[in-house]
């Protein structure tokens, strides 16, 4: 068994990113090199705007091209949680950008034509009668957000859509879908380079100087920028002592089966899947006939023994004619969680932009995240902003205890999806 990454080994879009070989300067720097900064630098590229972006490590090598492919509108915290933070003004506007990141996301892929096998189709599926309510309960609120409401699928028809004994009902998604991530990712980057933004790998920054001119310090060189977008997520550390304390890192984790002939008929219509569970099971058909399953999350970023046997087992639980399937890859990463599970945006200085806290929603919106952010960038903040009103707060207990603080706060939600 190969313990490595599907998409890594599936990729179909060759990149080159640049190295910072001398001190440089640009308009505007970009800590990041997943979708968000990817995107920002895109965006802002084709406005004119000189870019810089820094990598740590290679692109893409973070959540953007470790995540389970699941493309969707939303966050992670459901919108009544968001209409309770912002109110019913602010919470359509961001309901209706979310679904813009959606459609923003296949455009890029047909516009830059990135290999990324775009499917549309989702079921959010459910274990426990109260998760069917929940699905009702979602349905009402989509319809007065004025979305498209998708049936509420039980018993047989349930069970010819998603050939799994678990679940008692799904809502049907026509919005949502999956992709490759990582081909998507790298696609941007090409586009962005292409635009001529410069994507520097291996570049981690170590310091940043604020100031009408910012000067961030990266290996031996120094780049110079009027304007800083900070997108580093859950790999961010603590660089901006501003921002720190808001997220955490949690890992999550995939697998992939070998290649079988009976994947197809599992999810005949292609959809991703997700249940509703805190500590929730999300999956889907590749397009070379592979399970791709992921699930599990660790509070302490450390990957479980046996990972992909592990994973099996989960998805053995939910498809037992997985029973003899045998584990081609497995891998994880950490995606940047918030307190309340809302994406969080805002200033450190008048020129320093972020965004973080995906929450584990990130696919399609990080895409917008960075076009917002280069949006503010050129003179246009109200959209930005309409994100900066969700309130947030640091994780208790500081660096040295948050993550007891997390880990105990977390086992009641475990509990709960057991019951």
């Amino acid at each position: 068994m190969t313990l490595n990454n599907y998409y890594h080994a599936t990729s179909k879009v060759a990149f080159s990113a640049d190295l910072l070989g001398a001190d440089t300067s640009a308009d505007v720097a970009i800590i990041g090199g997943g979708i968000t900064g990817i995107s920002a630098a895109l965006h802002l590229a084709e406005q004119g705007f000189s870019v810089a972006l820094l990598e740590a490590h290679d692109i893409g090598w973070g959540a953007s091209g470790r995540n389970g492919g699941q493309a969707l509108p939303g966050f992670g915290a459901s919108m009544h949680k968001i209409h309770q933070l912002v109110g019913a003004e602010a919470s359509a506007q961001l309901w209706r950008m979310s679904l813009e990141a959606v459609e923003l996301l296949h455009a890029q892929i047909a516009r830059f034509n990135i290999p990324a096998d775009p499917v549309r189709g989702y079921l959010h599926a459910a274990i426990k009668p109260r998760q069917v309510r929940d699905l009702k309960l979602e349905q009402d609120e989509l319809a007065t957000l004025g979305a498209p409401v998708g049936r509420l699928l039980e018993g047989a028809e349930l069970r010819a859509r998603l050939d799994s004994p678990r679940y008692l009902a799904a809502l049907e998604d026509n919005i949502s879908g999956h992709i490759h991530p990582y081909n998507y990712t790298l696609g941007l980057a090409v586009a962005a380079q292409a635009a001529g933004a410069k994507l520097y790998a291996k570049a981690p920054v170590s310091h940043v100087a604020q100031g009408e001119t910012l000067t961030l310090t990266a290996g031996a060189h120094k780049v110079r920028a009027k304007y800083l977008l900070v997108a580093g997520g859950a790999y961010l550390g603590g660089l901006l002592e501003g921002i720190a304390g808001y997220i955490m890192p949690v890992g999550t984790y995939i697998m992939a089966t070998e290649p079988r002939a009976d994947v197809p008929a599992l999810i005949p219509g292609n959809e991703a899947v997700a249940d509703l569970n805190f500590v929730l099971d999300y999956f889907r058909r590749s397009p070379d006939d592979r399970m791709l399953f992921g699930g599990r999350v660790s509070y302490s970023t450390l990957p479980p023994p046996s990972l992909g046997a592990s994973m099996l087992k989960r998805a053995v639980s939910v498809f037992p004619q997985l029973a003899n399937a045998r584990v081609a890859y497995a891998w994880g990463g950490n995606v940047d969680i918030t307190v309340n599970r809302a994406p969080h945006f805002g200033r450190l200085a008048p020129n320093i932009l972020f965004t973080q806290g995906f929450s584990g929603h990130g696919l399609a919106l990080t895409g917008l995240a960075g076009k917002l952010a280069a949006e503010a960038i050129a003179g246009q903040a109200g959209r930005f902003d309409v994100f900066t009103r969700i309130p947030h707060a640091r994780f208790p207990g500081g660096r040295l205890l948050r993550m007891p603080a997390l880990l105990l706060a977390t086992s009641y939600f475990r509990l709960r999806d057991m019951l």
